[in-house]
């Protein structure tokens, strides 16, 4: 069974309102086992719209339209879906008299306009729950089907959990579910993963479950999405489970955490696990590492404080001095068992421009990295703050 969903709406091709519905349709659609290849946006146009719903209906099982039952000139969901099925519509009382009841129950007067919303086309059922003024409705075209749901989010989603989704199980005459895991990576480029990943990407191809896809998050790195689709839920870890393992095989050490995991969460994790407290010294970045270090450990259980300077502050005669000293100081003040520390370089470092010194006081001993980063002064302090955490990460793996 292959839905796809089709959001309707001039504002949304504006910019001026962001397509929240249909990501949140995709990943319902997901988790009851409903394929959905395609999602689209068409304005609010009638030989567009028709054009769109009817090219969809050619490549799925079904449609969900989202939008455009309101009670103005502009809202032809209605009008097109009778088009599509080749009928007229047809005005149920009962739904004006319901729509009136709503107005009346908030101390307004319907206008004539919302009578509109109760035209339904011939063949047509309505959607039970009615949460506001636009019902919903569901429109069999032979063996397929259109829904057709208001744009305003909870009435849509109210829909969708108390008749949509069950009636396309019920359609799709079998119960599954779609499962995704996402591997988070930092330290390779999109094209770098692909490449490791080629032969097993091909593969998979061939099997057609579990599927592996990429996605770009700047700043937060390269994610590496499972997804694989089963009986239930059991079987569908058991297939992400297996295919996490060869992925980690085939990555290795570039793969930091899963899902919602984030470096800082990460990386303080580690530390508890270890019974370490850190401090860190900050220059060029400007809190920013210690922001986002506190935006998780709010009551500074693990990460205990940071330090800002200027780079002159910092001591030392070079960028990789400075921070060595800057690291060793801060875990004194502080009284951590880690002192991190994130310096530029100096002119006297004859490094590349945007050189970046990372410095790690642990125990009886002293790490050091240094990398060179791009991009403006956020994107530069960003890209900073995630290269010196992921060095405290795989620092604190190989102790």
């Amino acid at each position: 069974m292959r839905c796809e969903v089709v959001a309707i709406g001039t504002e949304l091709l504006l910019g001026q309102i962001v397509d929240t519905n249909s990501s949140w349709i995709g990943e319902q659609l997901a988790l009851v086992g409903i394929d959905s290849h395609f999602q689209v946006k068409v304005g609010d146009n009638f030989e567009r719209m028709e054009r769109t719903i009817r090219h969809a209906l050619e490549r799925s099982d079904a449609v969900i339209c989202c939008g455009g039952l309101g009670p103005t000139q502009d809202d032809i969901t209605r009008e097109v879906i009778a088009a599509i099925m080749g009928v007229e519509l047809h005005r149920d009382e009962a739904v004006v008299d319901k729509i009136r009841e709503m107005f009346e129950s908030r101390g307004r007067v319907m206008v004539d306009n919302n009578r509109r919303q109760a035209d339904i086309p011939e063949g047509a059922s309505l959607i039970a729950q009615m949460p506001g003024t636009a019902p919903g409705l569901v429109c069999p075209i032979g063996d397929k089907v259109i829904y057709a749901v208001p744009g305003v989010p909870h009435e849509m989603r109210t829909m969708m959990q108390g008749t949509i989704l069950a009636d396309l199980q019920h359609r799709a005459g079998e119960t599954a579910v779609i499962r995704s895991r996402v591997l988070r990576t930092w330290g390779n480029s999109e094209s770098g993963l692909a490449e490791s990943l080629a032969d097993r990407i091909d593969e998979l191809d061939g099997i057609g479950n579990p599927t592996l896809a990429f996605q770009a998050s700047g700043m937060d790195g390269i994610k590496v999405r499972i997804t694989a689709k089963a009986a239930d839920e059991a079987e569908a870890a058991a297939v992400i489970d297996a295919e996490e393992i060869l992925i980690r095989a085939l990555l290795g050490d570039v793969i930091f955490g899963i899902d919602d995991q984030s470096m800082e969460v990460v990386v303080l994790n580690m530390l508890e696990e270890r019974g370490l407290t850190l401090a860190v010294a900050e220059s060029m970045t400007g809190g920013v590492l210690a922001a986002r270090l506190t935006e998780i450990d709010h009551d500074l259980t693990t990460f205990r404080g940071a330090a800002l300077s200027r780079e002159a502050d910092a001591g030392g005669s070079s960028g990789a001095d400075s921070a060595a000293t800057a690291a060793v100081r801060v875990r004194q003040d502080f009284n951590t068992g880690v002192g991190l520390a994130v310096v530029t370089a100096r002119a006297v470092d004859e490094q590349p421009s945007g050189t970046v010194f990372m410095h790690l006081a642990i125990g009886d001993g002293q790490h050091a990295q240094s990398v060179s980063l791009p991009g403006d002064r956020a994107r530069f302090r960003n890209y900073a703050v995630i290269n010196v955490l992921d060095f405290l990460r795989k620092t604190l793996k190989g102790l």
